[in-house]
């Protein structure tokens, strides 16, 4: 299960930069204004296609990711056995009723603003995940000798926690600023 994790987080990614890395790109405000971008650089049916796989390969992904933890969840903090089928039908149901509410009453407008919602709530809470996976790897008495992170790696890796914290604390600050400016 990791490994598709993976390849598709590879597709994934190979999906965005080739997207991504023809120039120019726009102030891109929307799904649907990203779509409209590439359709006149790439046609309209090249475009529709790659734009779909990435969406796919992106929505697998975190499908995927999200599964994973829920079962870690389920099965570690909270002792609840279930059947894979069970647990992927809870986990995933719980992820797309929500979506599903949105997108019946209000539209193609709720969803973007809802998949921006996610977005800003994912990236707030990513140091509280990076802090304890680079703290952890990089100890030899939770992981042991064989298995510790190598002084490169934890490097990098307190680097990258310091730079998403410190873009996170920007976001907000400059995010409470502009709704003090606007009223």
């Amino acid at each position: 299960m990791l490994i598709l994790a993976c390849r598709y987080h590879v597709l994934m990614q190979w999906c965005v930069w080739t997207l991504v890395i023809v120039p120019p790109m726009t102030n891109i405000t929307d799904i649907t204004e990203a779509f409209k971008e590439l359709a006149p650089r790439l046609g309209a049916h090249l475009a529709s296609i790659l734009f779909g796989v990435a969406l796919l390969a992106s929505g697998q992904n975190s499908t995927i990711t999200g599964t994973l933890a829920g079962q870690i969840v389920m099965e570690g903090f909270l002792d609840l056995k279930l059947k894979p089928w069970q647990r992927q039908l809870l986990t995933r149901g719980l992820a797309i009723i929500p979506a599903a509410i949105v997108a019946g009453v209000m539209g193609v407008h709720g969803v973007t603003k809802l998949l921006v919602l996610s977005q800003v709530i994912l990236s707030l809470t990513l140091p509280f995940t990076v802090l304890p996976l680079v703290y952890f790897t990089s100890n030899v008495a939770y992981v042991g000798k064989a298995h510790v992170n190598a002084w490169p790696v934890r490097i990098i890796g307190w680097i990258v926690f310091f730079l998403i914290t410190a873009l996170n604390i920007n976001l907000v600050i400059s995010s409470i600023a502009t709704a003090g400016s606007a009223r």
